[in-house]
């Protein structure tokens, strides 16, 4: 049986983002959502299609492909089936100048062709407005995320110390990792929201591998495949004793995320000063999650953290070299690079239900990339992490 988002949620949700256009666009008269991940966010099912949300006037979904497939996944009120934007159109009686849309999302072409049936001459960007809604999670999506979550401290912390083996390969054990993920509940893919990012399941490196510069904004590295597919793990790097392993991976239910970085020492502990760096990075966790409270700005929390360290610490921290990210964290969710950040113009306080990971990090020459990585929930006592406990560095021996 299919499993589908509630009618009640549905609502709520464009109920809110609807009142969030009012605060922040007052005199908006059309919005238009196009990428799939809001779509699913509004209405239940992921088609190819354009949802229609008139500042006065009923929210339709109109479905291009497959439309037995949306009756069939959604709780949605209205949806229809469009040929082309000239179905949408018909009737629709004059277009607005100003059309709010996913400007990070919508090509060019898509924009001219939606433009021949919608002459509007103004386009602003949804973002704001659609994350601000999706920011803040309820109940629903939280069990969601709880059970995405357990499956990720089971994997990462008991299952994965049985799979290492001295010889195999990043890509083996990736391969090896990922189909025990997918047998334990996890739904098969990461998401992002950074443009024209595709991760099948998340960095993986063997040693200094996981310093390897990479593309992607985050402090850890990873060698991959190579130029063409640099994820997830290199054919040639082979585990051996004394090796510090990586494993920053993203696990998912039903299209909610968990993100979570753990390491293990293979084989023979890792040097004093890398097992040092480490617990540090877990300190720095473990505080960072304590100010994860209602009111609390995200950009307050990464000033507190960062103005605490020492100038000595900092060398490598939160990524290797020149290749430091400017943040220690943040929000997840039915992409794993949601908002909130915490990081400096991060100014919205944050409001209890939200998801953070936190993820400090150091990169040890030699050794490879240190640290942890949890997801919180923010509650009035602190963030309250489901995705386990384990400080990591797991010894594998």
């Amino acid at each position: 049986m299919v499993a589908r988002v509630p009618s009640a949620e549905l609502a709520d949700r464009m109920e809110r983002f609807r009142a969030r256009m009012e605060r922040e666009n007052p005199d908006w008269e059309l919005a238009v959502i196009f990428g799939k991940i809001n779509l699913y966010y509004f209405t239940g099912t992921m088609q190819d299609g354009m949802l229609l949300i008139p500042r006065d006037g009923d929210t339709v979904f109109w479905v291009r492909r497959s439309i037995e497939r949306a009756f069939d996944e959604s709780n949605f009120e209205d949806i229809r089936p469009m040929r082309s934007f000239l179905d949408a159109a018909e009737g629709w009686g004059a277009v607005p100048d100003t059309v709010y849309m996913e400007t990070e999302l919508v090509s060019l072409a898509l924009l001219e062709r939606f433009r021949k049936h919608f002459p509007c001459t103004d386009i602003r960007s949804v973002h704001h407005p659609v994350m601000g809604v999706r920011e803040v999670k309820s109940p629903y999506e939280l069990a969601l995320m709880e059970r995405s979550g357990e499956i990720h401290r089971h994997v990462l912390e008991d299952l994965v110390p049985e799979i290492l083996r001295e010889g195999m390969s990043e890509a083996g054990f990736a391969a090896e990792l990922y189909a025990v993920m997918v047998r334990e509940g996890h739904h098969g893919i990461a998401r992002f929201g950074m443009f024209d990012t595709e991760i099948t399941i998340g960095q993986i490196g063997f040693g200094e591998n996981s310093l390897y510069p990479t593309s992607f904004d985050g402090p850890g590295g990873c060698a991959g495949m190579g130029p063409a597919v640099p994820t997830p793990g290199s054919h040639e790097r082979r585990l051996r004793k004394g090796d510090l392993v990586f494993v920053d991976v993203g696990c998912g239910v039903e299209g909610y995320h968990t993100d979570k970085t753990m390491t293990y020492q293979f084989g023979a502990p890792l040097p004093a000063d890398a097992v040092e760096a480490h617990e540090r990075c877990v300190e720095i966790q473990d505080r960072a999650a304590s100010l994860l409270r209602p009111g609390a700005l995200p950009s307050g929390i990464y000033e507190e953290i960062m103005d605490g360290l020492e100038p000595a610490f900092l060398e490598n921290f939160m990524g290797y070299g020149k290749r430091r990210v400017r943040f220690l964290g943040h929000g997840v969710g039915l992409v794993i690079d949601e908002t909130p950040v915490i990081a400096r113009g991060f100014d919205e306080p944050l409001q209890e239900g939200m998801a953070i990971a936190l993820e400090p990090k150091k990169g040890i020459r030699g050794v490879g990339m240190v640290g942890i990585e949890n997801t919180f929930v923010v509650t009035p006592g602190g963030g309250r992490c489901i995705t386990g406990r384990n400080r990591g560095l797991i010894p594998v021996f």
